[in-house]
């Protein structure tokens, strides 16, 4: 027996029609695109630093997808914990409180896209852009068809990292690159990133290729690509990372020294 959007968390029930999937993905996913929009109208309306009011769209912005992180990252950490079935059956298996997860953050990266469209240069964000085409993508498959919902769980799995990639750049714009906090949360976030994304990507990757049998042609070339661009991107990333905090800090720590 498969578990369905009916059901409830933890609990496995015959998955129902095609239609109630598309019904549900819809509704939950449009609600999640109204939510993002009301966080980030709201923070119009809060205090904001000095030093990111030069660029208040981009503080807007990068604080909307510090939410986004912080209840995606705790959210599919609890799929788990809850309905522990599904990381034995990461094709068939999952629970209403899973399947909402997916769909929250689809509606979260469609928000996201149009929000960078309409407020910032294509050639500043085409990473971005790329980024949220493949995930909107790779999760639409998941939650429409009621398979791969538990694979799309560990993926956002990587969100537990994006909390501190995106406390960074909220600290930077704070003005507090030289801080205490900022050097505790860099060493943080290259930490989460080397387990819950590098790592999870390295997974993910592993476990397609030992489930080609399993998954159709079409999902397995989706996913493969996917995948491919992920880790491309994340491996720049990393080192961007490295670069900026660490091997800079490095650097100018020397010329200090030789002063």
């Amino acid at each position: 027996m498969r578990s369905s959007c009916a059901s409830v968390v933890g609990k496995k029930v015959r998955r129902p029609r095609k239609d109630m999937y598309v019904h549900s993905v819809f509704l939950t996913t449009g609600t999640s695109v109204l939510l993002f929009k009301l966080v980030n109208s709201g923070l119009k309306r809060l205090p904001m630093p000095e030093s990111a009011s030069r660029n208040s769209w981009k503080w807007r912005n990068i604080s909307t997808s510090f939410f986004h992180s912080l209840v995606t990252g705790m959210w599919s950490v609890l799929c788990f914990y809850l309905h522990p079935q599904m990381a034995e059956d990461l094709i068939s298996t999952h629970s209403v409180f899973s399947h909402a997860l997916v769909s929250v953050s689809i509606g979260y990266f469609i928000y996201d896209f149009f929000d960078m469209i309409l407020n910032q240069k294509i050639s500043q964000s085409w990473e971005l852009l790329f980024h949220h085409i493949v995930v909107i993508t790779c999760f639409s498959i998941a939650v429409l068809t009621g398979h791969y919902v538990g694979f799309a769980v560990v993926a956002l799995l990587v969100e537990i990292n994006s909390i501190f990639l995106h406390l960074r750049q909220v600290l930077r714009m704070a003005g507090l690159a030289k801080s205490t906090v900022y050097r505790l949360n860099s060493m943080v976030n290259l930490g989460t990133y080397v387990v819950f994304r590098i790592s999870t990507l390295a997974w993910m990757t592993r476990w397609l290729v030992l489930n080609r049998d399993y998954v159709p042609l079409m999902s397995y070339t989706v996913g493969s690509v996917g995948m491919a661009i992920m880790t491309a991107m994340n491996i720049v990333l990393f080192y961007r990372l490295l670069r900026s905090d660490f091997l800079k800090t490095s650097r100018e720590g020397r010329r200090e020294k030789d002063m």
